[in-house]
């Protein structure tokens, strides 16, 4: 046993020697070598430890910390450490069944650390793949090699690493011709073919294309140009459900693809990161966690709907993949295309200024107009179930026609919430303050009072529970209701729902968007995820309800968010055939956000909206943070970032920002956790961050020994 292995902790029990770890002192040259860890530990800095060898950076490592083992990994090479050497614990086992991460792949982690201000081990290990960090797959009788020599010991896997792809499997298929663009496409083909053979202009383009304008065509023409050269794509999309059909069209065109989201299994996703990562796979297609797979031969970033909220992650490191995808395309001089019909206002004033490429798709591909979009004024009309007379008279002429139908309204479940009109009482959730939402199931025989917070879930009362009245009502409407009245209303029609209830088992959604698309469907009800990317052949009529719920929400980004959905909804209608029309119900018609909806006039909304933040001083004028805070009773989360916006006000740093007062959240308790915010805001992004590093160091101490979590966002997108 090497001298650098008396420093372990004598009580815990060395790495069982597996074909996947290299055993501390098997190597030993009697030196110590003093290795700088990542950790995911809600804990800032790295942590020391010591091996007998060097361990090049990058390197996953199994590690005693505290009375736990975790797989952490090496960040550097330390002269000496910076606890007393005796302290210093032993790395128990190098794990080898993986080369070391990338140098490209760490510069991005190390980016991502510092913007979003976390620690280095609560980027670097979240995003791997399960197994990968999991020191269970590496210990006990059953390890077997470990989880990346288990997946190798499939038939037919190749074992390099970063070097050339091997010839897809199932690609000996004749690829469908590509369609002929028209002028507009072929105008913007070339202006973004120009990036990848590195004519002068930005990297970055904006493929601002309205709905069925041939955004995918040019995505995949880029992408077949990448691989002519021999280089990687990874094509972002923001849902999962959208990954089945796009997986189609790209392995239809381009053959060799790997696909990664979060419904697939542990083993799945393993398969895809390291088929990825060795370079086998040509095309990575996947949502925002496929950002963080190295790609050895990386030549293309394709983000599709970038606009989409989707791509910010809600919890642990509160990422933007979009900004990061930016971020990675410029260190790597890769070219960027970034598309959508709604582009986000940040990306629209990059592009008007000429910071982006900006390439332009001003109509549909098949020459189609698009819908004619109609305002229907409620505030008169005599309501059914919550639709208008027009919207049911023009549902069944389309029927009558043969044509499909969508009916929109982002509510699921089959009421908002129970309620009593002898006293008032709603259904609320015993843990949290929001209201919980009646759900319809097993064919509308069972119904239960589900929390949409916490997922609480429990039946609803026989009677109300304040005054005993027994005529306890459903009010308002969610998908399930719209579901059950329609079916009612049009007893021959086939009616199909989805949303999120629908689409909970693996491979559902896709079993579900596949009859729409067979014809097995003639009204379609369904929440924002019917409303991205899809192509329906047949769809001749949208009606939207319920629109006016996101009118005058508190977040400054909610007209945004609205316009973009309408816009992208509305865009499903008419694709293959003239005459689609799209009805709008609405209180308030002569609002902007309509009336630009209603010419398709996304540039006149955008500009409107960046007046009035510019006016206001909001982003993208502004920049912001949001430090959250956590606790059992709002007392504690107030006082706690009370003192924590007066240390601010009191640095030096903090002259440039404006730091607002601690307010509770909109739903203040989840699960019996009272919750609380204070915004931070500067003029310029440096000046922000000035003041976040310093100050985020006071705020971690300040919460030592209180019952408090806390949090930091930056930029967020939800206030």
């Amino acid at each position: 046993m090497s001298t650098c292995e008396n420093t372990s902790d004598p009580e815990t029990p060395p790495a069982s020697a597996t074909a996947a770890g290299v055993p501390a002192g098997s190597a030993g040259t009697g030196q110590c070598i003093y290795l700088a860890v990542a950790l995911d530990v809600p804990l800032p800095g790295l942590f020391d430890y010591v091996h007998d060898v060097p361990v090049v950076p990058g390197t996953r490592v199994l590690v005693s910390f505290g009375p736990r083992r975790m797989i952490g990994m090496v960040w550097a090479q330390r002269e000496a450490p910076a606890i007393e050497a005796g302290r210093v614990k032993a790395i128990e086992a190098v794990l080898d069944d993986l080369p070391p991460m990338p140098a490209d792949w760490m510069r991005m982690a190390d980016f991502a650390a510092g913007y979003y201000h976390r620690p280095l081990g609560e980027v670097l290990l979240p995003v791997l793949p399960a197994s990968l960090r999991k020191p269970s797959a590496y210990l006990g009788p059953r390890a077997a090699g470990g989880p990346v020599r288990r997946a190798d010991r499939r038939p037919g896997r190749a074992r390099a690493w970063g070097g050339e792809s091997p010839a897809a499997a199932g690609t000996d298929t004749v690829a469908p011709i590509p369609p002929v663009l028209n002028a507009e496409q072929s105008a913007a083909w070339q202006d973004l073919r120009g990036m990848m053979s590195a004519q002068p202009g930005p990297g970055l383009a904006l493929l601002h294309g309205v709905t069925g304008s041939g955004k995918t065509e040019l995505y995949l023409r880029l992408a077949a140009e990448a691989l002519a050269q021999g280089r990687q794509v990874l094509l972002l999309v923001p849902e999962i459900n959208l990954t089945p059909q796009l997986e189609h069209i790209v392995r239809g065109r381009l053959g060799n693809v790997a696909v990664m989201h979060s419904k697939l299994s542990e083993g799945e996703r393993l398969r895809a990161w390291l088929r990825a990562a060795r370079g086998e796979a040509e095309i990575l297609l996947g949502t925002r966690l496929a950002l963080f797979v190295p790609l050895p031969r990386l030549g293309l970033i394709v983000v599709d709907e970038e606009h989409d909220t989707s791509y910010k992650q809600q919890e642990g490191l509160r990422y933007s993949a979009r900004d990061l995808a930016v971020w990675r395309g410029h260190d790597l001089g890769v070219p960027v295309v970034l598309g959508s019909a709604t582009p986000s206002l940040e990306t629209w004033r990059r592009a008007r200024r000429g910071d982006y490429r900006y390439v332009s798709l001003s109509r549909r591909a098949l020459a189609q107009p698009l819908p004619e979009v109609r305002l229907v004024d409620t505030r008169r009309a005599q309501l059914e179930q919550g639709f208008t007379p027009q919207l049911l008279t023009s549902l069944e002429a389309r029927l009558g026609q043969g044509e499909q139908s969508l009916v929109f309204i982002n509510r699921r479940g089959y009421a908002p919430v129970l309620r009593c009109a002898s006293c008032g009482w709603v259904s609320q959730c015993a843990r949290c303050t929001a209201y919980t939402v009646l759900h319809r199931h097993a064919g509308g025989r069972r119904h239960t009072l589900q929390c949409h917070h916490c997922g609480d879930c429990t039946a609803p009362p026989r009677a109300c529970p304040d005054c005993g009245d027994q005529d306890i009502q459903p009010m308002g409407r969610g998908t399930q209701r719209i579901e059950e009245f329609l079916g009612e209303r049009f007893p021959g029609a086939r009616i199909l729902r989805i949303d999120a209830d629908a689409t909970r088992r693996k491979g559902s959604a896709e079993a579900l968007f596949s009859k729409v698309h067979a014809g097995e469907a003639d009204i379609l009800v369904g929440t924002q995820m019917v409303s991205k990317g899809h192509d329906y052949a047949r769809l001749g009529l949208v009606g939207v309800l319920n629109a006016d719920a996101m009118l005058f929400a508190q977040d400054f980004r909610a007209p945004e968010r609205l316009f973009a959905q309408l816009m992208q909804v509305a865009g499903r209608a008419g694709r293959r055939a003239g005459g689609a029309e799209v009805l709008i119900q609405t209180d308030y018609p002569e609002q902007a956000v309509y009336q630009a909806l209603r010419t398709h006039d996304y540039a006149r909304f955008a500009e409107a909206a960046l007046a009035e933040r510019e006016e206001l001083g909001l982003p993208p004028f502004s920049h912001q943070a949001l430090l959250t805070a956590q606790a059992r009773h709002l007392r504690d989360a107030l006082d706690f970032l009370g003192e924590a916006r007066a240390v601010a006000q009191a640095m030096p740093e903090g002259a440039g920002a404006r730091i607002y007062d601690a307010v509770p959240l909109r739903v203040v308790r989840v699960a019996n956790i009272e919750r609380a915010q204070l915004l931070v805001e500067a003029d310029g992004r440096g000046a922000l961050h000035r003041l976040l590093r310093p100050w985020l160091v006071e705020v971690h101490d300040l919460a030592q020994g209180r019952s408090v979590r806390w949090g930091i966002e930056i930029d967020p997108l939800e206030i």
